[in-house]
């Protein structure tokens, strides 16, 4: 007998809200009295790395104007060294508003943590019903694995994960046209790379499968079709930057030019830090500097324009062979691109591939395999930063961060492959035949 979508919907929200509350009592034990005159835990320097209870939402309440309620970009700007100041945040202009929402009457970091937990809580559920009408039992991926422990308050990611999934499930309602589906998409899509830009990636799939025509069997080129929606994800930019833009250029564009000029140091968990910086002189932050930023910032963008580009020419292939442009599995690909390759992949990006293992039928073995090398860097990096002030031995430590980089690594450069090939799960395909997972072709029959 078969579950009801209401059912399976019902219990992935329900594991999602139990795993999230694990993961605000897991940040919790870094916050909390006594607090300096600025409502700093006190112990938080001291316990962040070694009890692995870090969060960027604890860190940033002192720093960029939040403890004293700026409102965001508007009075800000940056140094010549690079330093932050007045409200400016360093993350897109939704996610600084979400920050200093989540400020609103408190003066502790520890009430700061609480109350930004209970404003991104219902994004994190929005993301599990979604998932859960989607994909149906694989939506657990989603709401009962480590990384939504470990990160769901590390930083602001879930509300950006939320109208990505919201996207996905846009282009599914049939009953609409495929052109008002992907405007709409589009305007999602939109509106989360201002949360976290990551989302903006996915555009250039969508316009190159409505340009296609779809999945529909008699899909014709549309090109207005495709206009439409690259104008509408530029227009819907536009129209929630330009308010920032005016009121405070100098604060909204320095955090495009903090970003611009972070470095790969030992914070960004990349291959550039654990592969390139022993070849220029080793892990010393002062030898070989100038060359390794130099090189890294030429390195990085272009690669992750190759991998963008070579993304698109496969999802293009497969058009030609299958009839259909795999819009979300090259979305996915070009992720995989930008996270190998990207000078930072901060933990919680995690959170960004999660629902793609969800809603594309990746083998699971891929997908227990990333979330181990996950789980291995989510935990190893802090203790890492313990160890490096001697706190603790130095061998566990690295093996855990070494296993982390290079297993990701490698699982995202076979990710990048394998996405664009495989089908969506679909909860109503209960039982299949080997030929159901095969692709229509463009005449209709299978491969």
């Amino acid at each position: 007998m078969r579950t009801s979508s209401r059912t399976v919907s019902l219990v992935v929200v329900l594991t999602c809200a139990v795993t999230m509350w694990l993961g605000y009592l897991n940040k919790a034990r870094c916050a909390g009295a006594p607090f300096d005159a600025e409502g700093r835990t006190v112990r938080f320097e001291a316990v962040k790395d070694a009890n692995v209870c870090y969060s960027d939402i604890q860190q940033l309440w002192i720093g960029r104007g939040i403890n004293v309620h700026l409102f965001p970009f508007v009075d800000g700007g940056i140094t010549d060294s690079g330093v932050l100041t007045g409200g400016t945040v360093e993350y897109p202009v939704l996610s600084g508003v979400l920050m200093w929402i989540g400020a609103i009457g408190a003066h502790t970091d520890a009430q700061f943590l609480l109350q930004s937990a209970l404003l991104l809580a219902p994004f994190g559920l929005i993301t599990a019903w979604l998932l859960g009408r989607l994909a149906g039992w694989a939506a657990l991926a989603w709401s009962a694995t480590p990384p939504l422990v470990l990160y769901a308050f590390l930083n602001w990611e879930l509300p950006v994960v939320a109208v990505t999934v919201a996207a996905v499930a846009v282009m599914g309602i049939e009953r609409w046209s495929l052109r008002t589906r992907a405007v709409l998409a589009a305007a999602l899509l939109g509106v989360g790379f201002c949360l976290k830009l990551y989302p903006g990636i996915f555009v250039l799939p969508l316009i190159a499968y409505v340009f296609t025509g779809g999945s529909s069997p008699d899909r014709k080129r549309d090109v207005r079709g495709a206009l439409a929606v690259a104008g509408t994800a530029a227009g819907t930019v536009l129209a929630i930057n330009l308010p920032f833009m005016v009121l405070g250029y100098e604060g909204w564009r320095a955090s495009f030019t903090f970003q611009q000029h972070r470095e790969s140091d030992g914070t960004s968990n990349s291959i550039w830090y654990w592969g390139l910086r022993p070849l220029l002189g080793g892990y010393s932050e002062y030898e070989n500097t100038p060359q390794y930023n130099d090189l890294v910032s030429q390195l990085s963008p272009a690669l992750v324009a190759v991998s963008f580009a070579l993304a698109l020419w496969l999802g293009w292939r497969l058009y030609l062979r299958d009839g259909t442009y795999p819009w979300l599995g090259t979305s996915a690909a070009m992720l995989c691109g930008f996270l190998l390759f990207h000078k930072v992949h901060s933990p919680q990006y995690t959170l960004w591939l999660l629902p793609l293992f969800v809603l594309l039928r990746v083998p699971w073995s891929l997908v227990a395999a990333y979330l181990l090398a996950d789980l291995s860097i989510g935990i190893g990096i802090f203790r890492w930063f313990t160890a490096t002030v001697g706190e603790t031995g130095m061998t566990l430590p690295l093996v855990l961060v070494h296993f982390g980089v290079w297993g990701r690594a490698v699982l995202l450069l076979v990710l990048f492959f394998v996405f664009p090939r495989v089908p969506r799960r679909d909860p109503r395909q209960h039982r299949k035949r080997p030929d159901d997972d095969r692709r229509p072709t463009a005449t209709g029959g299978v491969r």
